[in-house]
């Protein structure tokens, strides 16, 4: 692999101040091995018991990554066309990528923010640890990379889940110490990527360190008015510079005396300095280059209300009462009667309008004013006006954001993975239904299509027939 001059001298300087030139020899070495791959299973649709029993299901030995709980290394094979995929019951994942989120150590019920989201890995991630409950806003200041964000995060099917497109510094003015945890990617000179991808190096060339630095520094000051006291801080990136990791933290450190550096001796595969700050080497782990810190600000934090998380106001505007009533009436039909108490519930405090689209959001709406917001918490669908009346028509998010247990039995179609007729679902394709599904499920219709036990998304039963109602931009080609 050819590698930028400049580059390589600073790395050979690197570990020749050390003394560390038989490590040198092995870190070129590690650049002619392969990058490594990994999927996470997404825990909330999997639990730790199943991970040994859904890798043997894809035929992959089960190989788990030390620091990740549900990620596990794969082979270099496609796994982006497997239905479990789509049924968002795994992340595609480098292993090594895996490492600041599990650090983050996010609770239920927290407010958490994902400074730098896209595609979504470390934000999937921490709605899993939220388990629907807290907030966690995840923002991406690239328009088009926000959009897979948003998809990503749906298929995961992720709730209490804003996402945002805008510079962090246009955030601070809403969100001033107001997150329990704030994660940081931030964006680097990517070395650790150069066996990854091979436009890294040309990349590194055109916007290496230099330009990173500052970028960095300014997001780490956005970040510390955004952080309540005694709150938690990950910074994260993928690169060997010490410009952009121990030197940019040490430097924050000074300038920032309220923080400490939290300490994971737990973790055994990955390197840790003396200041506690973490990296993971090709030569020495597996995995790709990755630098992490965990950050801790001083402090007591204040009352939780003094963030000013009250819920949308209800209002007696016909409309919204239709609309609400509406899509209750469509819930009670759709989940089991063990669910729906605790979902009709949350429609009466969480239930948003926008127009014709239903949102269902854990904080008042007035948190985001000004802000460009791609998603305004769970979207379970939209409301049309008919000639019969008023009918709500379900999401993709909704299905994906559902368990089978939540599902009324004759709402919910399941198809076993050598099932063709999975296939033709995921083709947006018509499939019919055998007898005795016919006699279990609700006739004229929306039911949930899934893969074993896995969502898919909606269709509509007429008869011996589904009406295909995957949305065509995710359909499998």
């Amino acid at each position: 692999m050819k590698l930028p001059e400049s580059f390589q001298k600073r790395m050979s300087a690197y570990f020749s101040e050390r003394g560390l030139q038989s490590e040198e020899t092995a870190f070129w070495e590690s650049y002619e091995k392969a990058p490594l791959h990994g999927i996470r299973w997404n825990r909330l649709k999997i639990s730790a018991s199943d991970y040994d029993s859904r890798m043997k299901a894809l035929d992959l030995p089960s190989d788990p990554v030390s620091w990740c709980d549900g990620g596990f290394y794969t082979p270099d094979i496609s796994l982006g066309r497997e239905p479990y995929y789509h049924a968002g019951a795994y992340y595609i994942q480098e292993p090594s990528a895996m490492l600041p989120a599990s650090v983050l150590g996010t609770r239920p019920g927290e407010f958490v923010l994902d400074m730098c989201a896209a595609p979504g890995g470390k934000a999937t991630r921490i709605a899993e640890d939220l388990k629907g409950q807290g907030l966690l806003i995840a923002n991406e200041i690239n328009t088009e990379r926000s959009r897979a964000l948003l998809r990503n995060l749906e298929r995961a099917g992720a709730s209490n889940v804003v996402i945002l497109n805008e510079n962090p510094k246009n955030m601070v003015k809403n969100f001033q110490c107001f997150f329990d945890r704030i994660i940081i990617d931030a964006p680097c000179s990517g070395e650790g990527m150069f066996r990854r991808d091979p436009f890294a190096p040309k990349s590194w060339e055109k916007f290496g360190p230099a330009s990173c630095v500052p970028i960095q520094k300014e997001i780490l000051g956005y970040a510390d008015a955004m952080l309540r006291p005694g709150g938690n801080l990950v910074y994260s990136t993928c690169t060997f510079c010490e410009e952009e990791n121990e030197k940019q933290i040490l430097g924050f450190l000074e300038e920032h005396p309220d923080y400490e550096v939290v300490l994971h001796p737990e973790l055994t595969d990955v390197s840790h300095d003396e200041n506690g700050m973490m990296r993971i080497w090709p030569h020495r782990t597996r995995g790709e280059g990755h630098f992490c810190v965990h950050l801790r600000k001083k402090g007591e934090a204040g009352d939780a209300d003094e963030r000013k998380t009250e819920k949308n106001p209800s209002s007696s505007n016909f409309t919204f009462v239709k609309a609400r009533e509406c899509f209750e009436s469509f819930m009670k039909g759709l989940l089991s009667d063990k669910y729906i108490e605790e979902y009709v519930s949350a429609i009466k405090t969480d239930f948003v309008l926008h127009k014709d689209k239903v949102h269902m959001l854990p904080v008042s709406e007035t948190l985001f004013r000004g802000l460009k917001v791609v998603k305004m918490g769970a979207f379970p669908g939209e409301i049309k006006e008919t000639a019969k009346g008023r009918v709500f028509t379900p999401s993709q998010a909704l299905a994906l954001e559902l368990t089978r247990e939540k599902i009324k039995k004759s709402r919910f179609l399941s198809l076993g993975r050598d099932d063709e007729r999975l296939l033709r679902y995921l083709r947006c394709e018509t499939i019919m239904l055998k007898e005795e599904e016919q006699e279990i499920l609700d006739d004229g219709e929306y039911i949930v299509v899934a893969c074993e036990d896995f969502p898919l998304g909606f269709g509509k039963t007429q008869g011996s027939t589904i009406k295909n109602a995957y949305p065509k931009a995710w359909r499998l080609v």
